[in-house]
């Protein structure tokens, strides 16, 4: 599963119970500042998409070892669960825009100097988990940031919009249109995709350093106390979370998820090579049909939700889990393993449209950072530890076997949520603290 954070358009909609045909007829207008931000989120989403495909191939050139090929996504994810909590809370203490700014130049530098390891015969393995861990610990303060600037830049009755536009350019960019201009640079040379990446974080962070925002209202409480340390911070929301027992359940399983998810990416580019005897471009392709499936289930899963029940749309994701897993482990084709990554990025949406709008309703307004970062970091905390355990198993026993462990883990956690559609688990505690 992708660990997708931002509300698509359909899902907002679901939650709030809007109607189709009116929000038709009443479409606000978002403006040329949204647009800058749109265009610089797709054009970073493209980059990020050609990065993460070259990466692990060309770790694939570097080494034949599964478990070093899966520390590529180690590197990636480790910093969610080392910098996720003071992501969250500097994200509510400091000027979000030029921080993005920031960031955006010191990703483009980051990516063009390896690059330029790369293309002069230098872009070893150290040298890329290096530059994969400074890059996923920047993104992991840009999602924080991110989320919270779009209120500053669309009024209220336009952020369904807003948010669906936003998110349908970065599933199409990164899932769809970089994986394969990653995958066809890379085959021209593997120092392309790299430097295409540093000029689409220039293009970012040119447009986000001209974009003008609503100023912040004032906060009454401001200066009547001492701001609480981050230590503090941090500390509130772990306990808020802790006490909420639906939430923190949630957590728990997106976590054992997104292990799952995560370990089976981590050695899709092995599995591509070695058992299904893919090049380097069908490996791109093979990525971009995620983006099929998240199409889809931007579709068809906020209406799964609300005529069967969130429960049952929770049982939906595991059993597409399972059987996109099993696929991969039991049919030794390209097609099986697009069907099941298009059931994987449909189940990630699915998920999306329960979870993150029932975050989005119950936690407090002005606790939402700060719990939320709680949950990434129990949610996402799993995504290293996915990918390490998935690289041992394919270095001693080969890639199936990975899916089919994966199967078995997710049947067990379909399970647990049928017993939670008989106790209406979500529908009947979901606000309850």
């Amino acid at each position: 599963m992708t660990a997708a954070e931002t509300t698509t358009g359909a899902d907002a909609e679901a939650a709030a119970g809007v109607d189709g045909t009116a929000r038709k007829e009443q479409r606000p207008r978002l403006g040329g500042e949204f647009g800058k931000l749109w265009t610089a989120a797709t054009a970073s989403a493209i980059g990020d998409g050609m990065s993460l495909t070259a990466a692990p191939l060309l770790a694939g050139r570097l080494t034949d070892d599964p478990r070093l090929i899966g520390g590529v996504t180690v590197a990636l994810t480790v910093p969610y669960v080392l910098f996720g909590l003071p992501a969250g809370v500097l994200a509510d203490r400091v000027d979000l825009r030029r921080a993005m700014v920031r960031i955006d130049f010191f990703r483009a530098a980051l990516v063009a100097l390896l690059a330029c390891c790369v293309l002069f015969g230098r872009g070893q393995l150290p040298v890329l988990y290096l530059c994969l861990f400074l890059i996923g610990s920047c993104e992991t303060f840009f999602r924080n940031a991110a989320q919270v600037l779009l209120p500053s830049v669309l009024r209220e009755e336009a952020l369904v919009d807003g948010n669906g536009r936003l998110m349908a350019a970065q599933t199409a960019g990164s899932e769809f249109l970089g994986p394969l201009v990653g995958a066809a640079l890379f085959g021209l040379g593997a120092a392309l995709p790299f430097g295409l990446d540093a000029l689409t974080f220039l293009v970012s962070a040119v447009l986000l350093s001209r974009l003008r925002t609503a100023p912040a209202a004032p906060d009454p409480a401001a200066g009547a106390a001492p701001r609480p340390s981050l230590l503090a911070d941090m500390a509130t929301g772990a306990r808020w979370l802790w006490n909420h027992r639906l939430l923190r359940s949630l957590a728990g399983l997106a976590a054992v998820v997104n292990l799952v998810s995560t370990g089976g990416l981590a050695v899709l580019v092995v599995h591509a090579h070695r058992v299904l005897g893919l090049g380097d471009f069908g490996y791109g392709v093979l990525l971009a049909c995620q983006a099929a499936g998240a199409v889809l289930a931007a579709k068809v899963a906020p209406e799964l939700a609300r005529r069967a029940g969130r429960e049952w749309a929770l049982v939906a994701t595991a059993a597409m889990l399972v059987l996109g897993n099993a696929l991969i482990w039991l049919v030794p084709s390209a097609w099986a393993v697009a069907t099941a990554l298009a059931l994987d990025a449909c189940a990630g949406v699915t998920w999306n449209v329960v979870v993150v709008v029932l975050r989005q309703t119950v936690i407090p307004t002005g606790l939402q950072g700060r719990v939320n970062s709680v949950y990434r970091l129990v949610a996402w905390g799993a995504m290293p530890v996915g990918a390490a355990l998935a690289g041992t198993v394919a270095a001693s026993a080969g890639t199936p076997p990975v899916y089919g462990l994966g199967a078995a883990v997710m049947a067990a956690v379909g399970v647990r949520m049928l017993y939670g559609v008989r106790t209406r688990w979500i529908s009947g505690t979901g606000a309850a603290a």
